[in-house]
């Protein structure tokens, strides 16, 4: 009875394998380094599953020629590729030069299109929080004591900002960290165009 029960073991794997699918081998072995592949697992019923995907800084945009380019890798890896968009693809309005962009992307023909694009949103540090637009009222409100910064490019600070605070886009926090209160207890406020 054992010996009959094992011959159906390799009949159940292959079940199990025709029924939940397995990773397209062949698409990993052909995926660039600086590219993630759509995930392997089992998504619920409700989430749709999306295609490869592209992270990167987005360096240019045509309108005109619906053209992205976008720096991908890191360090001597990185390099500037192209993707088309088309007035199917959603999301254009987060390719913004100078920004982080996650884009998925479909091959038609030799060419890459992008189908959906999303802000690459930095990953808040421990010890770090949201705090939303009303929030930040009742502080000014309340008056309590904290800095404000404005963490978008300088020339949009130059445009508008909010009153009291003092311009130190991220790009250039390193060269303007002195700007910050030299008190470590004060609460420190940033912000940016985007929606954290």
């Amino acid at each position: 009875m054992k010996k009959q029960a094992l011959k159906f073991i390799p009949l159940g794997i292959m079940f199990a394998l025709l029924t939940y699918g397995c990773a397209d081998t062949n698409t990993a072995q052909k995926a660039p380094a600086d590219q993630t592949p759509a995930a392997t697992a089992k998504a619920p019923a409700a989430e749709k599953k999306t295609g490869p995907v592209y992270k990167g800084k987005v360096t240019g945009k045509s309108n005109k020629a619906k053209l992205i380019s976008l720096e991908v890798g890191k360090g001597d890896k990185a390099k500037t590729i192209s993707i088309k968009f088309d007035d199917k693809t959603t999301g254009v309005e987060h390719a913004a030069k100078g920004h982080g962009a996650i884009i998925t992307y479909e091959k038609r023909g030799n060419d890459i299109y992008a189908v959906s694009i999303k802000q690459k949103l930095a990953k808040m540090p421990a010890g770090v929080s949201e705090m939303s637009v009303d929030e930040l009222k009742n502080l000014i409100d309340q008056k309590i004591d904290f800095e404000l910064i404005d963490s978008r490019p300088g020339a949009r600070y130059s445009a508008s900002h909010l009153p009291g605070a003092i311009s130190i886009p991220v790009c250039e926090m390193q060269e303007l960290i002195g700007l910050l209160p030299h008190d470590k207890d004060k609460m420190l406020v940033f912000y940016c165009g985007g929606p954290t």
